[in-house]
């Protein structure tokens, strides 16, 4: 048992330690996902955040320390975002046709996204800061850290605030489409994807290219149509308004 516990602490307080943790709990959850045919509840982004987080407090690891580890897993993020093009480029000629559309949808539900926030802040009697956080939700997270930062909000809450708010719409859009009837052919895929991508970004996106390809390749297109127009005009707007 001393034995045990010492190699647990040398293990524990190693880079070798967040990677493989990750590694494990995600294929772990990905297996459940699989095995019950991929539904929503059972989203692996979720229960792998659930499962590290929990066990993270219960061993009494810093996080600082697992981080050392994950951020080999983090550093893909980049590479993996950039190969969102690729559904796109096979679909060029497609989006050329469309593009007015698509950019002005892109417009309508990045502003809806936001001022629902506002909205619902108000509603709840929220600090300002915290209203302020909440705006950038339907953006990735390191994109709504820097927005929130600029317009007077708090980074870190702002990068709680969209991995929750794509955790909502990789588990509730299904139903919600489906309830509001969206077809399943290939423009009924390609709205739901956009929609996803909209207002859930990358783990809505994610939720997407496991569901249907062309739901992913609009999932990937809106989420970086909402990289740029939010990073260029929620700063612009509340410098206006304020």
């Amino acid at each position: 048992m001393p034995d045990f516990v010492e190699l647990w602490i040398y293990l524990s307080s190693t880079p070798l330690f967040g990677l493989t943790a990750t590694l494990l709990v995600y294929l772990l959850a990905n297996g459940i996902y699989e095995r019950l045919g991929q539904h929503p509840l059972a989203n692996p982004v979720l229960w792998s955040v659930i499962v590290l987080a929990c066990g993270l407090i219960v061993l009494g690891v810093p996080y600082q320390t697992y981080f050392s580890g994950a951020q080999f897993i983090h550093f893909l993020l980049g590479p993996a975002v950039v190969a969102l093009a690729w559904p796109l480029w096979v679909r060029r000629a497609e989006l050329k046709r469309h593009v007015v559309r698509l950019v002005l949808a892109a417009v309508v539900g990045g502003a809806v996204a936001s001022l629902s926030a506002v909205g619902l802040s108000f509603a709840l009697g929220l600090p300002v800061d915290i209203t302020l956080s909440l705006v950038p939700k339907s953006v990735t997270a390191p994109v709504a850290m820097g927005i929130a930062e600029k317009i007077g909000g708090q980074p870190a809450l702002s990068a709680v605030f969209a991995v929750l708010t794509g955790l909502v719409g990789a588990l509730s859009g299904k139903y919600l489409f489906d309830w509001f009837r969206v077809p399943r052919d290939h423009k009924g895929w390609s709205a739901r994807g956009f929609a996803l991508g909209t207002v859930s970004h990358g783990i809505g996106s994610a939720r997407a290219i496991q569901v249907n390809a062309d739901a992913g390749a609009y999932a990937g297109l809106a989420l970086g149509l909402q990289v740029i127009l939010s990073a260029l005009l929620i700063p612009v707007v509340f410098r206006w308004i304020s």
